[in-house]
C-alpha cells in the first residue's frame, strides 16, 4: 500500500497547489478536505460554489455555524481519516495531521502578509479585505480546533515530517522541496 500524504497550513498558503503537484508526481488521488466540507454545507442549504466560497459572507457564516456545532468537523475528520488510511491519496486538511499517526505530513507556513497577497491575487479582492478574511479564518479555525481536539493549530508543528516556509519561494519551488522529502519517505 502506498502511503498517503497530508498537506496543512494556514489559509491561502498554497496547500491546494502543492497537494495537486504531489498527486500528479506520485500518481496519487488528490482530495481537498475543504471540498468535502463544502459538500456538507450544500447539504445544509448553502450554495458553496467556487474556490473562494470560504472567503464569502456565506462561507464565513458556515464557519460560525461550525463553531457552535462540532458535528460537521467531526464527521469530516472521520471521513478524511478513513480515506487517508486506505493509502494512495494526497489530502489538504487543517486537522488531519494531529489525528493520524501514519503517512507523510507536510506543513506549509508563511507570513500573514504573504497569504494576504496570495488571496488578494487569487480571489480578486482588496488588500484590506484579503487581510481581514485570512486573519479571521485562521483565528476562528485555530479556536475551533483547540476546543474540539485540544491542539494548537499553527503553533504545534511537532507532528510534521516537513515544514516549508513559502514566503520567498515560487509554487514550483515549494512543490520541488515537498517532492524531495516525499521520495525519501514513500
Amino acid at each position: 500500500m502506498t502511503k498517503s500524504i497530508v498537506i496543512s497550513g494556514p489559509p491561502a498558503v498554497g496547500k491546494t497547489t502543492v497537494a495537486k503537484g504531489l498527486a500528479e508526481e506520485f500518481q496519487l488521488e488528490y482530495l481537498s478536505g475543504g471540498d468535502v466540507l463544502k459538500e456538507m454545507a450544500i447539504e445544509e442549504g448553502y450554495h458553496s460554489d467556487g474556490d473562494d466560497w470560504w472567503d464569502t459572507k456565506e462561507g464565513m457564516s458556515f464557519l460560525n455555524k461550525r463553531e457552535n456545532d462540532s458535528k460537521y468537523d467531526r464527521a469530516l475528520d472521520e471521513k478524511l481519516t478513513a480515506l487517508f488510511k486506505k493509502g494512495g491519496v494526497v489530502i489538504t486538511s487543517y486537522t488531519l495531521p494531529w489525528l493520524i499517526s501514519d503517512g507523510i505530513k507536510i506543513w506549509l507556513e508563511g507570513s500573514h502578509e504573504s497569504s494576504t497577497q496570495r488571496m488578494q491575487t487569487r480571489d480578486n479582492m482588496s488588500p484590506q479585505e484579503a487581510y481581514e478574511i485570512t486573519k479571521e479564518r485562521f483565528d476562528k479555525n485555530k479556536a475551533l480546533y483547540k476546543k474540539l481536539y485540544d491542539f494548537d493549530f499553527g503553533e504545534d508543528k511537532s507532528v510534521f515530517d516537513l515544514i516549508i516556509n513559502t514566503d520567498h519561494l515560487s509554487a514550483q519551488q515549494v512543490i520541488d522541496v515537498a517532492k524531495e522529502t516525499v521520495r525519501k519517505l514513500l
